[in-house]
Protein backbone atom coordinates (compact mmCIF):
# COMPACT_ATOMS: atom_id res chain seq x y z
CA UNK A 1 0.00 0.00 0.00
CA UNK A 2 1.74 3.34 -1.24
CA UNK A 3 1.53 6.51 1.52
CA UNK A 4 -0.96 8.43 -0.66
CA UNK A 5 -3.22 5.48 0.38
CA UNK A 6 -2.27 5.09 4.03
CA UNK A 7 -3.27 8.60 4.91
CA UNK A 8 -6.84 8.07 3.26
CA UNK A 9 -7.46 5.34 6.07
CA UNK A 10 -10.54 5.48 8.41
CA UNK A 11 -8.30 6.81 11.41
CA UNK A 12 -7.45 9.86 9.64
CA UNK A 13 -10.56 10.96 7.44
CA UNK A 14 -12.74 10.51 10.77
CA UNK A 15 -10.59 12.73 12.10
CA UNK A 16 -10.97 15.08 9.82
CA UNK A 17 -14.61 14.78 9.32
CA UNK A 18 -14.77 15.02 12.90
CA UNK A 19 -12.16 17.84 13.79
CA UNK A 20 -10.49 16.37 16.30
CA UNK A 21 -8.40 13.73 17.53
CA UNK A 22 -6.63 12.21 19.51
CA UNK A 23 -4.50 10.84 16.26
CA UNK A 24 -0.91 9.85 16.22
CA UNK A 25 1.74 8.56 13.81
CA UNK A 26 2.84 5.31 15.37
CA UNK A 27 6.51 3.25 15.06
CA UNK A 28 6.75 -0.12 15.11
CA UNK A 29 8.11 -0.03 18.30
CA UNK A 30 5.02 1.78 19.63
CA UNK A 31 6.18 5.36 20.16
CA UNK A 32 3.42 7.86 19.25
CA UNK A 33 3.94 11.17 17.63
CA UNK A 34 0.43 13.36 18.32
CA UNK A 35 -1.03 14.94 15.70
CA UNK A 36 -2.58 18.26 16.63
CA UNK A 37 -6.10 17.47 14.26
CA UNK A 38 -8.09 20.27 16.41
CA UNK A 39 -5.23 23.16 15.78
CA UNK A 40 -5.16 22.21 11.94
CA UNK A 41 -9.43 22.55 11.78
CA UNK A 42 -8.94 26.27 13.37
CA UNK A 43 -8.34 29.50 11.94
CA UNK A 44 -4.87 30.21 11.81
CA UNK A 45 -3.00 31.00 14.80
CA UNK A 46 0.00 33.02 15.39
CA UNK A 47 2.29 30.97 14.29
CA UNK A 48 -0.04 30.34 11.29
CA UNK A 49 -0.08 34.01 10.80
CA UNK A 50 3.64 34.49 10.57
CA UNK A 51 3.99 31.91 7.63
CA UNK A 52 0.56 33.32 5.54
CA UNK A 53 2.61 37.24 5.91
CA UNK A 54 5.93 35.41 4.49
CA UNK A 55 4.00 34.08 1.19
CA UNK A 56 4.86 35.64 -2.08
CA UNK A 57 3.22 35.34 -5.56
CA UNK A 58 1.61 32.20 -6.25
CA UNK A 59 1.44 29.55 -3.20
CA UNK A 60 1.03 25.96 -3.23
CA UNK A 61 0.51 24.34 0.30
CA UNK A 62 1.60 21.00 -0.04
CA UNK A 63 0.08 18.31 2.25
CA UNK A 64 -2.50 20.98 2.71
CA UNK A 65 -4.71 18.95 5.14
CA UNK A 66 -8.33 20.72 6.31
CA UNK A 67 -7.01 23.55 4.32
CA UNK A 68 -6.54 26.73 7.00
CA UNK A 69 -3.88 28.34 5.11
CA UNK A 70 -4.82 27.73 1.66
CA UNK A 71 -8.41 29.00 2.58
CA UNK A 72 -6.85 32.34 4.56
CA UNK A 73 -4.86 33.01 1.43
CA UNK A 74 -8.17 32.55 -0.55
CA UNK A 75 -9.70 35.06 1.34
CA UNK A 76 -7.05 37.65 0.56
CA UNK A 77 -7.54 37.14 -3.09
CA UNK A 78 -4.94 35.52 -3.37
CA UNK A 79 -3.56 32.29 -6.07
CA UNK A 80 -3.27 29.42 -4.05
CA UNK A 81 -3.79 25.94 -4.37
CA UNK A 82 -3.33 22.63 -1.83
CA UNK A 83 -2.94 19.32 -2.83
CA UNK A 84 -3.31 16.27 -0.47
CA UNK A 85 -3.20 12.72 -0.71
CA UNK A 86 -6.44 12.63 1.36
CA UNK A 87 -9.86 12.88 -0.13
CA UNK A 88 -11.42 14.05 2.90
CA UNK A 89 -9.07 16.87 3.85
CA UNK A 90 -9.32 17.89 -0.21
CA UNK A 91 -13.01 18.24 0.32
CA UNK A 92 -12.52 20.12 3.39
CA UNK A 93 -10.51 23.00 1.96
CA UNK A 94 -12.70 23.49 -0.63
CA UNK A 95 -15.43 23.74 1.40
CA UNK A 96 -13.72 26.54 3.07
CA UNK A 97 -13.11 28.57 0.22
CA UNK A 98 -10.27 27.04 -0.79
CA UNK A 99 -8.66 25.42 -3.54
CA UNK A 100 -7.31 21.93 -3.90
CA UNK A 101 -6.18 18.99 -5.57
CA UNK A 102 -6.36 15.16 -4.60
CA UNK A 103 -2.61 14.86 -5.91
CA UNK A 104 0.80 13.43 -4.41
CA UNK A 105 3.59 16.29 -4.81
CA UNK A 106 5.51 13.49 -6.43
CA UNK A 107 2.65 13.40 -9.23
CA UNK A 108 2.92 16.11 -11.70
CA UNK A 109 1.41 19.19 -10.75
CA UNK A 110 -0.32 22.34 -12.43
CA UNK A 111 2.00 24.91 -13.34
CA UNK A 112 5.85 23.51 -12.33
CA UNK A 113 8.02 25.77 -12.27
CA UNK A 114 5.76 28.81 -11.43
CA UNK A 115 4.67 28.55 -8.13
CA UNK A 116 6.60 31.55 -5.46
CA UNK A 117 6.26 30.18 -2.48
CA UNK A 118 5.74 26.07 -1.62
CA UNK A 119 4.74 25.45 1.84
CA UNK A 120 5.76 22.50 3.99
CA UNK A 121 3.65 23.06 6.92
CA UNK A 122 2.69 21.04 10.28
CA UNK A 123 5.44 18.44 9.86
CA UNK A 124 5.05 17.93 5.84
CA UNK A 125 8.81 18.51 5.52
CA UNK A 126 8.13 14.56 6.37
CA UNK A 127 6.65 13.46 3.42
CA UNK A 128 8.22 10.34 1.44
CA UNK A 129 10.68 9.80 4.87
CA UNK A 130 13.77 11.51 2.39
CA UNK A 131 13.57 15.06 3.19
CA UNK A 132 16.41 16.12 0.90
CA UNK A 133 14.11 14.04 -2.18
CA UNK A 134 11.19 16.21 -1.23
CA UNK A 135 13.24 19.55 -1.40
CA UNK A 136 15.21 18.31 -4.94
CA UNK A 137 11.29 17.67 -6.30
CA UNK A 138 10.61 21.48 -4.97
CA UNK A 139 12.94 22.59 -7.46
CA UNK A 140 11.40 21.73 -9.83
CA UNK A 141 7.79 22.78 -8.59
CA UNK A 142 9.23 26.47 -7.08
CA UNK A 143 9.71 28.87 -9.48
CA UNK A 144 13.18 29.94 -10.46
CA UNK A 145 13.23 32.79 -7.58
CA UNK A 146 10.42 30.89 -5.62
CA UNK A 147 10.87 30.17 -2.10
CA UNK A 148 9.84 27.15 0.24
CA UNK A 149 8.59 27.66 3.69
CA UNK A 150 9.27 24.69 6.11
CA UNK A 151 8.31 24.12 9.84
CA UNK A 152 10.49 21.72 11.20
CA UNK A 153 10.61 19.67 14.68
CA UNK A 154 11.09 21.33 17.84
CA UNK A 155 13.90 19.23 18.72
CA UNK A 156 16.88 18.29 17.11
CA UNK A 157 16.22 15.42 15.25
CA UNK A 158 16.93 13.85 11.88
CA UNK A 159 14.93 10.72 12.01
CA UNK A 160 13.67 8.53 9.01
CA UNK A 161 11.54 5.52 10.28
CA UNK A 162 8.37 3.82 9.26
CA UNK A 163 5.12 5.11 10.75
CA UNK A 164 1.00 4.05 10.55
CA UNK A 165 -2.30 6.40 11.30
CA UNK A 166 -3.20 5.52 14.95
CA UNK A 167 -6.14 6.56 16.64
CA UNK A 168 -4.76 5.30 19.82
CA UNK A 169 -7.74 2.84 20.01
CA UNK A 170 -5.89 -0.31 17.96
CA UNK A 171 -7.31 1.36 14.65
CA UNK A 172 -4.44 2.67 12.68
CA UNK A 173 -3.72 2.69 8.72
CA UNK A 174 -0.96 1.08 6.61
CA UNK A 175 2.89 1.53 7.00
CA UNK A 176 4.39 4.02 5.65
CA UNK A 177 7.69 6.15 5.19
CA UNK A 178 8.10 9.08 7.10
CA UNK A 179 11.00 12.04 8.48
CA UNK A 180 11.10 14.43 11.53
CA UNK A 181 13.64 16.96 11.04
CA UNK A 182 15.19 20.23 13.16
CA UNK A 183 16.72 23.07 11.93
CA UNK A 184 20.17 22.08 11.82
CA UNK A 185 19.16 18.78 10.09
CA UNK A 186 16.91 20.72 7.85
CA UNK A 187 19.78 23.30 6.63
CA UNK A 188 21.79 20.34 5.84
CA UNK A 189 19.44 18.85 3.60
CA UNK A 190 18.43 21.52 1.71
CA UNK A 191 21.68 22.10 1.01
CA UNK A 192 22.33 18.99 -0.49
CA UNK A 193 19.37 19.71 -2.77
CA UNK A 194 20.09 23.32 -4.09
CA UNK A 195 18.37 25.62 -1.41
CA UNK A 196 19.93 28.01 1.39
CA UNK A 197 18.44 28.91 4.34
CA UNK A 198 17.00 32.54 4.05
CA UNK A 199 15.40 33.33 7.42
CA UNK A 200 14.55 31.09 10.13
CA UNK A 201 12.14 32.27 12.74
CA UNK A 202 10.12 30.64 15.59
CA UNK A 203 6.64 31.49 17.23
CA UNK A 204 4.71 29.89 20.06
CA UNK A 205 7.53 26.92 20.12
CA UNK A 206 6.90 26.16 16.17
CA UNK A 207 10.51 26.91 14.22
CA UNK A 208 10.29 27.58 10.57
CA UNK A 209 13.00 27.98 7.60
CA UNK A 210 12.85 29.76 4.74
CA UNK A 211 14.50 28.51 1.84
CA UNK A 212 15.75 29.90 -1.27
CA UNK A 213 17.93 28.53 -4.29
CA UNK A 214 21.17 28.47 -3.79
CA UNK A 215 22.88 30.65 -6.37
CA UNK A 216 24.54 29.05 -9.44
CA UNK A 217 28.34 28.67 -9.77
CA UNK A 218 29.76 31.42 -11.66
CA UNK A 219 30.81 30.31 -14.85
CA UNK A 220 34.68 31.62 -15.52
CA UNK A 221 35.35 32.28 -19.12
Amino acid sequence: MTAATAWRSDPYTDALRAGRGPLFLRRDDGWLLPLEVERWCEAPDEADRSVLERCRGAVLDVGCGPGRLVAALAAQGRRVLGIDVSPEAVAHTVRLGGTALCRSVFAPLPAEGRWDTVLLIDGNIGIGGDPAALLRRLRGVASSAGAVIAECAPVDVDERCEVRVDDGRNNSGAPFPWARVGTRALTVHAGRAGWRVSAPWTVAGRPFLTLVPQPSPAVRP
